[in-house]
């Protein structure tokens, strides 16, 4: 009895050492290893923001650098004085937009158009209900701040006069901060027009939260770049959260959200399934050649494909789950 007792603690034990490790793989794939999807996104969308920016002409140059982090190094260079240009045709979903720099935090990203899930994961995302970056009225931004790059980690350093630079299609453009607020994610009115040239940043709050949103709103030095004829006509609000959470709220703004993809998406749990099976499939085969042939040879055989495929069950898993935030 004794014996037996020893052998199902010492499988128990085992047990519980397993789903500790695979716990903590888990937790280091939310902070670091979304980063590798966000930079090779980030490496794309900056190759197609050269070929728009060179396509008008308007001689701006990105400088997206993805070092450790997600995030470069702080810039010191003002942006290239341009005149600005005329209001391009609205972007589609996804499209690379605007380069943004925030020097005191170290952030140097490409915007992306569009705040659903699938675009956040690529860097910060544009409203697309929201102006342009230097274009009259109340540009929106929104990024995460623990993954997927965490473009907007240090959003909460910002103070009053730090600068936000911004280059578009239309030339490059300057903000100063002005204050930083903390809201309820329903509090869309921060995404409306209040009269002036203004551009907003949004994101989770606190950090590993989405208990709240952090919102940091500066004013456009200078004046602004010719608007569209027709300005964006509010469309329904985002009604996915950010990989399986709760559906976001609604209202105000012409019907925008500012949780939109910060909040989570409902995703199918078949892929995450299927990955999980193949995964303990390869753990089986493992132990199976260890018996044939040698227990720790047979693992690190095994070791390059189990990995490869517990990042993407991972990847799938983690819409199952509340928000990446």
């Amino acid at each position: 009895p004794r014996m037996r007792l020893a052998k199902v603690l010492g499988a128990i034990g085992r047990t519980c050492i397993t789903a500790g490790v695979l716990i903590l793989l888990f937790v280091v794939y939310q902070l670091w290893g979304t980063g590798i999807r966000e930079a090779q996104a980030q490496r794309s969308l900056e190759n197609e923001f050269e070929e728009r920016l060179d396509e008008v002409g308007t001689g701006a140059t990105t400088t997206t650098d993805t070092t450790e982090g997600g995030v470069a190094p702080p810039s010191t260079e003002e942006p290239p004085s341009t005149e600005a240009g005329p209001p391009p045709a609205p972007p589609a979903d996804g499209d690379a937009v605007a380069q943004l720099r925030i020097p005191a935090i170290g952030v140097d990203k490409i915007v992306v158009e569009g705040v659903e899930v699938s675009d956040l994961k690529k860097g910060p995302g544009h409203y697309p209900d929201s102006p342009l970056p230097g274009q009259p009225g109340n540009a929106a931004i929104a990024g995460h701040r623990t993954t997927y790059g965490a473009p907007f980690n240090r959003l909460d350093e910002l103070g009053s006069g730090d600068e936000i630079l911004v280059t578009t299609v239309q030339g490059s453009f300057r903000y100063e901060v002005r204050e930083q607020l903390i809201v309820n994610p329903d509090q869309v009115e921060v995404l409306d027009d209040f009269g002036d040239d203004r551009l907003t940043l949004t994101a989770c709050h606190p950090k590993y939260s989405a208990r709240q949103r952090i919102v940091i709103v500066a004013a456009l030095v200078g004046d602004a770049a010719p608007a569209p004829a027709t300005p964006p006509s509010p469309g329904p609000a985002p009604s996915d959260d950010e990989d399986a959470g709760e559906n976001a709220e609604a209202g105000g703004s012409g019907g925008q959200s500012i949780d939109a993809g910060l909040g989570g998406e409902r995703a199918t749990a078949w892929p995450a399934v299927l990955l999980g099976v193949a995964c303990g499939f390869i753990w089986i085969a493992a132990w199976l050649l260890g018996q044939l042939w040698r227990k720790w040879p047979a693992y690190l055989v095994c070791l390059p494909v189990f990995l490869v495929v517990l990042f993407f069950f991972f990847e799938n898993f983690s819409r199952l789950l509340p928000a990446n935030f």
